[in-house]
């Protein structure tokens, strides 16, 4: 777990501090799905700028994430260019909402920032290719490996039932 240390900074308001910090990132799961980012531990750009009522904090870095596509489950990449922002209001009058989650004990937590940051930035479905065609729902097999139809499926006997009341109208 990367954290980087704020009460180290000196800096008087308007004032900011930039760094290249090496950040810890961990596999995690999507959809009971693993996925791995790599590189594993990237260089991230960390802007902290001092503001009049509280700290604004930039994180900036690309990774690529590895994992199973979500049709056909060969290996799949999506590669992120990340560019989140933070503020934290260190006020001991400050509202919850004004307190960012990855500022704890005055050390910033890089790897959780991060995570989260990936997390957010992932496509809707993580693909092997835009045009995957996915898993045989009769036989299970890869349609981009072997592209194929089956003939005509005979119904489930247990919804013969409501099929003579569909053909009754």
């Amino acid at each position: 777990m990367t954290r980087f240390p704020l009460r180290s900074l000196r800096l008087r308001s308007g004032e900011q501090h930039h760094e290249v910090v090496p950040v810890a990132l961990q596999a995690f799961r999507l959809g009971g799905e693993r996925y791995l980012p790599v590189p594993a531990q990237p260089p991230v750009e960390l802007t902290v700028q001092r503001a009049t009522g509280g700290d604004v904090f930039r994180l900036r870095f690309a990774v690529r994430v590895h994992g199973a596509c979500m049709r056909c489950l060969d290996d799949a990449v999506a590669p992120l260019e990340l560019d989140a922002t933070e503020y934290h209001d260190a006020g001991a009058e400050a509202e919850e909402e004004l307190r960012s989650e990855y500022v704890v004990d005055d050390h910033l937590e890089l790897s959780a920032w991060a995570r989260d940051a990936i997390a957010l930035a992932l496509p809707d479905s993580i693909l092997c290719r835009p045009d995957c065609a996915g898993l045989c729902a009769a036989c299970g097999k890869n349609l981009n490996a072997e592209p194929h139809e089956h003939g005509e499926q005979p119904g489930d006997p247990r919804w013969a039932a409501l099929e003579a009341l569909r053909d009754e109208t």
